[in-house]
């Protein structure tokens, strides 16, 4: 027979475990330089073309460094499944340090054309 606190254990570790499972769907953003972010390519005007893109990395003052790397996967991404090909010109490139990150608020944006 089962007591009532064998009852309540086994909930707790039921429980735990549903739990622990989740950790994967909250966290599930890869990292750059240790940090997740929300990053989104879009088309500038796709009635027009989708060769022309913006990305825009959210919350990028957390981690300049990561939201450089961020931009520059989500663009290569972008490109990638509307081009086949990884090919960019970039107004500013991400990977250029030398440049400073362009933010709208906390929001890192960049411009890029994808090319054959």
């Amino acid at each position: 027979m089962i007591t009532g606190v064998s009852k309540t254990m086994a909930i707790l570790a039921l429980c735990g475990g549903v739990l622990a499972g989740c950790d994967g769907i909250v966290n599930d953003r890869p990292t750059y330089a240790g940090v997740p972010f929300k990053a989104k390519a879009k088309a500038v005007n796709k009635k027009e073309t989708l060769a022309v893109f913006t990305t825009a990395v959210s919350k990028a003052p957390r981690s300049l460094e990561g939201a450089r790397l961020a931009a520059h996967h989500e663009g290569t991404r972008y490109c990638i499944e509307n081009f086949g090909s990884s090919r960019i010109a970039w107004q500013i490139n991400p990977l250029d340090t030398d440049v400073a990150v362009p933010l709208d608020g906390d929001t890192a944006v960049y411009g890029g054309t994808c090319t054959p």
